[in-house]
């Protein structure tokens, strides 16, 4: 096959660049000519930067850094708020043009996209480089942003491709160059390797990518446990997870929610109250879609942007807000102090079944014994409710505050 690539599988990996950014250009395209950042809503108190284009980039502005720090290195930095209906638009033309090549699309997120074209290339000339080339140069002329694509012989190595070179550029990577390519980089660019995993890799000696290749796959297993088989495969590219149709509905497999307050939140009943809003929201989309959750988790982010999280599995599989909310607050009381500020709380659900599957699992933390069919009429009953006159007709467990932004 031309191009290096082999011929197991061949696995692009397709990365707007700078996507939200690219999309605010498009709505106006003087702002191509200045340093521009996309930012949440400062009034309601998410301002931080979500994207930026290339000009703000030379200013070392990064994203999800509050707005005032970037403002101080570049004062005349031009803020516009995000539009994302527009972005979903722009991300649904990108993708009709990639089905015009497989079907096998697997949006990894609004700017990110797996196509697996190992069936198909010989249709488009037989070169996996000419034809990423040719999908970038597509979008560019018709959609009006740029891409960088990685190619490769699995995912996540396709995936570190398309970081390689940025932007609008294609990397192949070959199970030939790999050594000169991937191993190389550091280890804190290897898929599923975090801060404090990464800090503990360097604890062993393990540097870059190729370090890990080489290091004592039952030894690192003894150390991190399953995370280590994940990682240890990863560096070597054993990597065989499909891409998935782009016509098959893609399984949910966690629901949450998640508001920074316009004020922070003080003291147990604050919070109560917004976790309860955040677990209603929750509930209510499980049963839309006939789920139980057996995972709950809770995300706390304080006024210094330091974040908190737990999870707990449960005993019985749920979609109600009341039994949500008490294991919520659960793990809340036992991870955080009253007295601390809370800017941001988030609620998942995760563990998903469906609502008729029996779950039992030893691992748990048994919420209060309440009447469970009780409580799932009373909520069944919300619903219907609300479908009749609205989302806002009816509440449960927690009120309207303009002070924090509960609505």
């Amino acid at each position: 096959m031309k191009g290096g690539v082999p011929t197991d599988r061949i696995i692009f990996h397709c990365d707007c660049n700078s996507f939200f950014a690219s999309c605010e250009e498009l709505l106006d395209p003087t702002l191509k000519e200045v340093p521009m950042a996309v930012t949440g809503d400062p009034e309601s108190r998410h301002g931080i930067i979500l994207a930026k284009n290339q000009r703000a980039k030379a200013y070392g502005i990064n994203t999800a850094e509050p707005i005032v720090y970037a403002l101080r290195k570049c004062p005349k930095l031009v803020c516009v708020r995000s539009h994302h209906g527009f972005y979903e638009e722009i991300c649904e033309k990108i993708n009709k043009i990639y089905v015009q090549y497989t079907d096998l699309v697997e949006k990894a997120s609004i700017d990110e996209s797996y196509l697996d074209v190992t069936n198909t290339i010989h249709l488009f000339g037989g070169d996996a480089k000419v034809l990423a080339d040719s999908i970038r140069e597509r979008i560019k002329e018709e959609i009006g942003i740029t891409i960088s694509v990685g190619v490769s012989f699995c995912k996540t190595i396709a995936k570190f491709g398309s970081d390689y070179k940025k932007p609008d550029a294609t990397t192949v990577i070959t199970r030939e160059n790999m050594k000169d390519i991937f191993h190389t980089a550091d280890i804190s660019e290897l898929f599923l390797a975090g801060k404090k995993t990464t800090e503990k890799l360097r604890t062993l000696g393990i540097y870059t990518i190729g370090d890990l290749a080489c290091f004592d796959k039952i030894k690192l297993c003894g150390i991190l446990g399953k995370q280590g088989l994940s990682l240890w495969d990863n560096a070597n590219g054993n990597d065989n997870s499909p891409v998935a149709s782009f016509y098959d509905k893609q399984e949910v497999k966690s629901i949450g929610n998640a508001m920074t307050f316009r004020r922070d939140l003080t003291g147990y009943d604050e919070i109560k109250s917004g976790i309860s809003f955040l677990s209603d929201s929750v509930a209510c989309r499980l049963r839309k879609d006939n789920k139980k959750c057996t995972v709950v988790q809770v995300a706390i982010k304080d006024p210094e942007f330091r974040t908190m999280q737990r999870q707990v599995t449960l005993k019985k599989a749920t979609a109600l807000q009341r039994e949500i909310t008490d294991v919520a607050m659960t793990l809340i009381k036992g991870n955080w102090s009253p007295t601390q500020p809370v800017r941001l709380l988030s609620v998942t659900a995760s563990g998903l079944t469906n609502e008729d599957e029996d779950f039992s699992q030893m691992n748990f933390l048994e919420a209060a014994e309440n009447n469970s069919e009780k409580q799932e009429k009373i909520e069944n009953t919300l619903d219907d409710i609300r479908k009749k006159f609205g989302s806002g007709a009816i509440k449960f467990g927690y009120f309207k505050n303009d002070e924090t932004g509960i609505k």
